[in-house]
């Protein structure tokens, strides 16, 4: 497999299906979006942390394909399952979802309980989490805006709402795992 193929020279790239669309177009943003979280999520697993934590990222990151292969077909071809199934083309796994809050309750379990914002920061592995969870709401807010014109799996939503809530819990893990102190953000009272 050739890496070019010149066809996205003029500013066009193709869905799974054919259409053809400008790479400004919103579902291009989407799932060019979900690319960018997936690697940092990368840069996250490759960083000094538990294999459990490895695991779980991998894990994550294999659903994330799921998601940007979704988004990187046409839409009319989705709806066709036999054509779907024969591209190798699945819908997101609700239990995907399930596995997500599951490792959020188990780190939370292991976290003093919240009762401030806190500041990103404090060790370069917690600030790439805090990094990829904008990028995971930033992928969230661009996919809702799509399904509003063109109707997406509705788990896909629900997943990124979790996902940045897990990655939002994991960068407190690890500020624990790393014995990094947590910044709280104490609002400026008016004088």
């Amino acid at each position: 497999m050739k890496i070019y193929t010149k066809t996205g020279d003029k500013g066009t790239t193709g869905l799974v299906g054919g259409t053809r669309l400008p790479k400004h177009n919103l579902r291009i943003d989407c799932y060019g979006t979900i690319d960018e979280l997936n690697s940092y999520l990368g840069l996250i697993r490759d960083q000094e942390i538990s294999k459990d934590h490895k695991t779980t990222l991998l894990e994550i990151q294999n659903q994330l394909f799921v998601i940007g292969s979704l988004l990187a077909t046409d839409p009319e071809l989705l709806k066709d399952e036999t054509k779907r199934k024969r591209l190798g083309i699945s819908f997101l796994n609700p239990e995907a979802i399930t596995f997500l809050e599951t490792e959020i309750d188990a780190m939370n379990c292991e976290l003093p309980p919240m009762t401030h914002f806190i500041l990103p920061g404090g060790h370069p592995t917690v600030s790439f989490c805090h990094i990829a969870r904008c990028i995971c709401r930033r992928a969230e807010r661009t996919i809702s805006k799509l399904s509003v014109e063109q109707p997406t799996q509705p788990e896909v939503l629900i997943y990124l709402n979790r996902l940045s809530d897990f990655i939002f819990v994991m960068a407190r893990k690890l500020s624990k795992e790393l014995k990094v102190e947590e910044i709280k953000w104490i609002p400026n009272k008016p004088s």
